[in-house]
Formats: C-alpha cells, sequence, structure tokens
C-alpha cells in the first residue's frame, strides 16, 4: 500500500491473515521494507507473485499484525529507522532527504533557488 492510499487491506500470505503493506514490488524494495518493519517489531511475510514471461519478480510485503496502518504508522511518527530516525514519508518511498534545504524552496527547480541566491550577494 503506497501512502497516497489509506484502504487497509487484509490478504492472507502463506495461511496466514496479514495486513497487504505493498504488492507488486522489486526485490530491493521488498529487502529495505522487510529490514524496516522487522526493526520496528513487526512480523513481516514477503511472498514471490508469479512471474510473467519477460519480466522481472515481483513480491508481495504484509505483516501479521492485521490492525497495522503504515499510512497511519508513518504520519503519526511510529516507525523509527535503525539509526534512530523518524520515518518520514520520504524514508519510507525511499526518497533522499536534503537537510539544508528550507522547507519553503521544495518543490521549485534548484536553478531558482540558486539564481536568487546568487542575485542576493
Amino acid at each position: 500500500m503506497a501512502l497516497t492510499n489509506g484502504k487497509h487491506i487484509v490478504k492472507e500470505l502463506n495461511g496466514t491473515p496479514c495486513t497487504i503493506i505493498e504488492e507488486q514490488v522489486s526485490q530491493s524494495r521488498a529487502n529495505f521494507l522487510k529490514s524496516l518493519l522487522t526493526f520496528n517489531k513487526l512480523e513481516v511475510i514477503v511472498v514471490a507473485n508469479p512471474a510473467t514471461e519477460g519480466a522481472e519478480e515481483t513480491y508481495t510485503i504484509g505483516v501479521t499484525d492485521v490492525i497495522f496502518n503504515p499510512v497511519i504508522a508513518v504520519y503519526a511518527k511510529k516507525l523509527y529507522t535503525q539509526h534512530g530516525r523518524i520515518v518520514t514519508p520520504n524514508i519510507w518511498n525511499q526518497i533522499p532527504e536534503n537537510q539544508h534545504v528550507p522547507y519553503w524552496t521544495i518543490g521549485r527547480q534548484s536553478i531558482e533557488i540558486y539564481s536568487e541566491e546568487l542575485q542576493k550577494s
């Protein structure tokens, strides 16, 4: 489940009812989410989806806690990284965070920001 979809999905994975975290993800994404959720003391089940011919193998990730909702957990700041940081939506989505960018410049082109700084000096 992406953070843009708050729908809570429960399915059986390997005979165990699970909250579906994400479906149709790559091996690297599955490994990232498994390590993150396991660190936060959740039991994670990763199941390989049947591969179609010529396509990369994908995975479904679930946790055995059927009341767990990743959207609520991320935005309520209940998950932590292995380095002790709170999991933000950028960390969840594996988007690099730049700690030195002011919040009001997020979403603007870098060239605009730097050209304004040059004009001020």
